[in-house]
């Protein structure tokens, strides 16, 4: 598999557009993270004066064979439900998407259903789900290379009709095991310390989730040196692709709002695949799920928002488009002194 160049970061760009807060009609540092996020937008684009014009959310979609194990509070067949739903506009991350101006695609990459009729998804389904990572690996190192390559497409489409800001979602019956069970491999922390409730598990539940990962671990031994062994032992083809948005959003410049616990895992693989793509990273929120606190400090990311989201689909992500305005408008749009 041949990864994407990643440009660098633009300094000059980035001191530009500091320069350029220091003048505007407001104290020095008042509006905090806004102003930091403008330079590093100025940075990552390469251009002092950064400006959005088509926002888009890209959602992978994927089954697993975990879910088998009852790990999740809903079934499986839920996943080809949402995909449906996504596709009709009636899910959340539709409905915000449409308050933020921004496109939604939809990627079955596998989900356990044929789909072949549902009008504007892409299709692009490597295998109706994961295997029971239980019981045997997720999938072959081969089906999680074709999972990021999708990704990487699908940007490289979506570029060329003209996207310039992209958010990651996701769905996924099941997907915070294959998520907790990466975050726990990155961050060394014990599984309970990374492993939340996901869809509203009770206390058996959780206990049983957390059985089930500490033994996916055990039984694989995913080497953290090898990304890529990790994402076919214990990880999801959602992740996969996801990682591959990440890694081909960053290869053209352009930033790359990262939603919550599931995105998070994508976004450790990648940057440990390619740590050149970490200052396209925007952290949109903190999840409510625990593993994503640990996520965000391994990658040295602070979220701009704290709404006590846990819905993912790319909610979160799309919620932070508006701050990303905010924050060029305000570099672009302010008077100077």
């Amino acid at each position: 598999m041949i990864l994407p160049s990643i440009p660098l970061f633009d300094e000059k760009s980035a001191e530009s557009a500091r320069i350029r807060q220091q003048r505007l009609a407001k104290p020095m540092g008042s509006l905090g993270m806004l102003e930091a996020l403008s330079i590093q937008l100025a940075g990552l684009t390469g251009n002092e004066h950064p400006r959005f014009h088509q926002k888009e959310v890209i959602i992978m979609a994927a089954d697993h064979g975990v879910a088998q194990e009852g790990v999740s509070a809903y079934p499986s067949d839920v996943t080809a439900k949402m995909v449906k739903n996504f596709l009709t506009g009636g899910a959340a991350v539709t409905v915000l998407a449409r308050q933020a101006n921004a496109s939604v695609t939809v990627v079955d990459i596998g989900v356990n259903d044929d789909l072949e009729d549902v009008p504007g998804l892409l299709h692009r389904k490597i295998m109706r789900g994961t295997f029971n990572m239980l019981r045997e690996p997720a999938m072959t190192r081969a089906q999680a290379e074709e999972a990021i390559q999708v990704g990487i497409d699908v940007v490289d489409q979506r570029v060329k009709g003209g996207m310039d800001l992209v958010a990651t979602g996701e769905m996924g019956i099941g997907n915070t095991t294959p998520s907790s069970a990466i975050a726990a491999a990155y961050t060394k922390l014990p599984v309970e310390k990374v492993t939340g409730r996901g869809t509203g598990l009770d206390d058996a539940g959780l206990t049983l989730k957390i059985k089930v990962i500490c033994e996916a671990i055990a039984l694989h031994q995913p080497d953290i040196q090898d990304p890529l062994d990790v994402l076919a032992k214990i990880g999801g083809l959602e992740i996969a692709g996801l990682t591959g948005v990440i890694l081909g959003a960053a290869s053209h410049r352009i930033p790359v709002v990262v939603d919550g616990f599931i995105s998070g895992a994508a976004a450790l693989i990648a940057v440990e695949m390619l740590p050149e793509v970490k200052p396209f990273l925007i952290a949109s929120h903190q999840s409510e799920e625990i593993g994503h606190t640990a996520i965000l400090q391994k990658l040295g990311l602070k979220p701009l928002l704290n709404l006590e989201l846990r819905l993912g689909e790319g909610s979160g992500a799309v919620l932070a488009f508006h701050l990303v305005e905010a924050a060029t408008g305000i570099l672009n749009e302010m008077a100077t002194l």
